[in-house]
């Protein structure tokens, strides 16, 4: 279980160039990335998008690349080997010419075409891809250590969630079949003391009422269900993969039942039981919405 939240840095060196990349990642319910990159880099924002892609399932994260160059480097350089053959053919030519002929200047040979090479934004980022997808993966890394920290943190505050609600369960499981019972008895009480004549405890009228009564309050059903959420709870304390989504999932379907158990069960112990599962699901749900 891991934390949509934390931090993450990584940084490579190589040929003269410097790479930073700088993730922070904080709570969405979708997956979202924000990226920032350096104008020499801007075609590389599908790769590093892919990166980050596969490495967050849910969340917003930041990602900011910074790229450090030496003096020099990406800007216009001049092709020795190119204005040498113009040398070399100018002096062949040369002895064949009439007239006056002007002297060489470097102005005219830097306007010749190939003297001058200017590097594209396609070769510096192909050059520098190596070593940002290595700071890149560092990063990543370094930020899902601390999301795995925080996750286990989180998955113990869970876990003692659900162990209070289990222990609520297990309470209302107890007290569910005394219901009837109690209700019979004050069902009873209340029409004996109206002073209805020939009611009895075998009364068809009586026996009929709480036959009804039953069917209302059977939470049997409820109970079975909201055990089996805890269980896949637990699978998903287990899980290697992202579970944030199916932790929301089994809160709304845990408050179904609670809320069902509570309008069913006519009972003030099973209704105490009923105000702790609310209350402890209401801190359940509050956190998983920190878990991707």
């Amino acid at each position: 279980m891991r934390s949509m939240t934390g931090y993450g840095r990584g940084d490579q060196a190589g040929d003269g160039c410097r790479l930073e990349v700088e993730l922070k990642a904080v709570n969405r319910k979708q997956a979202e990335i924000q990226l920032s990159l350096p104008r020499e880099l801007e075609s590389l924002e599908g790769p590093v998008r892919d990166v980050l892609a596969g490495a967050i399932t849910r969340g917003r994260v930041e990602a900011r690349v910074n790229l450090t160059l030496p003096p020099g480097v990406g800007a216009a350089r001049i092709n020795s080997a190119v204005v040498r053959s113009y040398l070399a053919e100018m002096q062949q030519l040369s002895p064949t010419l009439t007239g006056p002929i002007s002297p060489v200047s470097w102005d005219g040979l830097l306007r010749l075409p190939g003297v001058l090479e200017v590097p594209t934004a396609e070769s510096q980022s192909e050059r520098c891809w190596p070593l940002l997808e290595a700071a890149l993966r560092g990063a990543v890394e370094q930020l899902n250590q601390m999301r795995c920290r925080e996750g286990a943190a989180l998955a113990a505050d869970l876990t003692q969630r659900i162990a209070l609600m289990q222990g609520a369960l297990v309470r209302i499981a107890t007290q569910a079949p005394g219901v009837l019972t109690r209700y019979r008895a004050t069902l009873l009480q209340r029409v004996q003391a109206a002073g209805v004549p020939g009611v009895t405890a075998d009364d068809e009228r009586l026996l009929k009422e709480i036959v009804l009564f039953a069917d209302r309050c059977d939470v049997a059903e409820e109970i079975s269900r909201l055990t089996s959420h805890f269980t896949q709870f637990g699978d998903c304390v287990r899980a290697r993969d992202a579970v944030g989504r199916k932790l929301d999932f089994l809160a709304q379907e845990m408050n179904r039942e609670i809320n069902t158990i509570g309008s069913k069960a006519n009972d003030a112990a099973i209704a105490i039981e009923v105000v702790t599962l609310k209350t402890e699901l209401e801190r359940f749900r509050e956190q998983a919405q920190n878990v991707e």
